[in-house]
């Protein structure tokens, strides 16, 4: 392949990884969900500076994923694919940096080599898909780290205010994680190379930071003067400093945590990622290895030792991994195949997993959800599912390009994965949600939620709803485990452990 083909081959693979499975199943809770209530509510209020979930004031991320959202909202309406589209965008622009990077430093097949890793991997096919902040945030850290090094190479003042600039749109996306990340990274690299001097003349440049508070001062600014200390005690205090130092909503977990996060979410290509630790004396000797494995490092460690942990945050350092798979990519041979061929195995059986482990689930709502399993992970998923397995399997055995394997490998997994397994999943956890909220949209029904938490039923209800125990006359949102709290009822709709019903007298 040429290098033209090469970039039609990545378009492609881009829009079949990102943007067609944008709108075929239903939003995810709680992140979608919160996400996708707030810009409704923004919208419906038309106050642009301070967001809200059902009412209730939200500091958990800044503004800037909200506009992009409310934006695409306005043009393509509420549904799932305007409320996905900017993560999406955000996702292509970012995998085409990670290819303008290493075209630039290396050649055009590390850059295509090193994009379809980033495009293909099961985290990240996930996250650019999801209408939160994260696709966006990652964006803006990979340009803040490429064009920081771009400055240390080149000493090209346009490529530090470039970066000055991307960690200012990174703080309205996510607050002070985005400036954390290039600084420490930046300051560990001039630690080792023993040129701390010059750190502290790039951080402290008059001009940049003039362009960093341009960009992310107004908004904290206008939102201080709005909710004054709600804002510095919800942003600042509860959602930035108590997540590193406690356990927020039950998000946690040891040390090791990430490890296998990392295993499963490069999946199909782990195993690249694995080779990576045979070459660490050389990465250690080159200057721009050198800062690409500081950067994630860093993030491996920081949020390792983090009291909140969440998978997607392992992300902020996959960037420099794709560059590290691509630049030492030999072969596809039988290490490459078993991780996806083990992972889609375990798939293929999920059903039978799921009729294995029933009776030892303890949670009502759960056992519900999983009662229909047969039905959604049925003898289509299971053909479907196979055929990807027999030729997963069979990669090993082809007479063509390990250039070309790779590529092959990426598309069926991500075909896999967004239009097979990630729809069968959808119907049991999310679609119940989905079809409840319109029932009582359609019925206008007065609907208050009860034992529940899942904001996606807001969007597509299109209202708020009340959150108490419910009282006669009530129509209510629940799950199977809190129905026994409820004397006497008549059930509106059901499916997979989630009722609509009205209480009786």
């Amino acid at each position: 392949m040429n290098i033209k083909n090469d970039k039609v081959i990545l378009v492609i693979f881009g829009l079949l990884a990102f943007f067609i499975p944008l709108g075929i199943v239903p939003l995810f809770d709680l992140d979608e969900g919160a996400f996708s209530e707030a810009t409704r509510e923004m919208l419906k209020s038309h106050n642009f500076i301070t967001t809200y979930l059902n009412g209730d004031l939200r500091f958990d991320k800044p503004i800037l994923i909200y506009w992009f959202q409310s934006l695409s909202v306005s043009l393509f309406g509420l549904n799932e694919f305007a409320l996905r589209l900017p993560s999406a965008i955000a996702g292509s622009i970012w995998a085409g940096t990670i290819y303008w990077f290493s075209k630039k430093y290396f050649d055009e097949k590390i850059a295509f080599l090193s994009t379809i890793f980033m495009i293909g991997s099961l985290q990240i096919g996930i996250i650019v898909k999801a209408a939160i902040a994260d696709s966006l945030l990652n964006m803006f850290i990979a340009f803040s780290m490429f064009f920081i090094w771009l400055y240390i190479d080149t000493k090209n003042k346009k490529w530090l205010y470039l970066t000055f600039a991307s960690i200012g749109f990174g703080v309205l996306t996510k607050g002070p994680v985005a400036i954390m990340i290039p600084m420490i990274v930046t300051f560990i690299y001039f630690a080792i190379k023993k040129d701390l001097g010059f750190y502290f003349k790039t951080i402290f440049n008059v001009k940049g930071i003039l362009i960093f508070l341009l960009i992310a001062l107004p908004w904290y600014f206008l939102e201080y003067m709005d909710q004054g200390m709600k804002f510095i005690d919800g942003f600042i205090l509860k959602h930035n400093i108590q997540r590193f130092d406690t356990s927020l909503e039950h998000h946690k977990g040891s040390i090791f945590y990430f490890i296998p996060v990392i295993l499963i979410g490069l999946l199909p290509f782990t195993t690249y990622f694995l080779r990576i630790f045979t070459k660490l004396k050389e990465i250690i000797k080159n200057d721009m290895f050198l800062f690409l494995g500081i950067w994630f490092i860093f993030v491996f460690i920081f949020f390792s030792f983090s009291g909140t942990k969440l998978p997607h945050y392992i992300i902020y350092g996959y960037t420099p991994l794709f560059i590290f798979m691509a630049y030492y990519f030999k072969k596809v041979d039988f290490w490459v195949i078993i991780f996806p061929f083990i992972f889609l195995i375990i798939l293929f059986f999920f059903p039978e997993i799921v009729y294995f482990i029933k009776d030892r689930i303890k949670d009502e709502y759960v056992k519900a959800m999983l009662s229909n399993v047969h039905i959604y992970f049925g003898i289509d998923y299971k053909i479907i599912v196979g055929i990807g397995v027999l030729i997963i399997g069979s990669l090993f055995f082809l007479k063509i390009s390990d250039k070309i394997k790779v590529l092959i490998l990426g598309v069926l997994f991500s075909i896999l994965i967004n239009f097979v397994i990630i729809p069968s999943y959808a119907k049991i956890a999310q679609q119940p949600i989905k079809e409840a909220a319109l029932i009582a949209k359609n019925n206008n029904l007065k609907v208050v939620m009860y034992g529940l938490n899942m904001p996606s039923f807001m969007v597509y209800f299109q209202r708020k709803v009340e959150k108490r125990v419910p009282k006669v006359g009530d129509f209510v949102i629940t799950k199977i485990n809190k129905l026994k709290h409820i004397k006497k009822y008549s059930v509106i709709y059901s499916k997979s452990g989630i009722y609509l019903i009205k209480v009786e007298k």
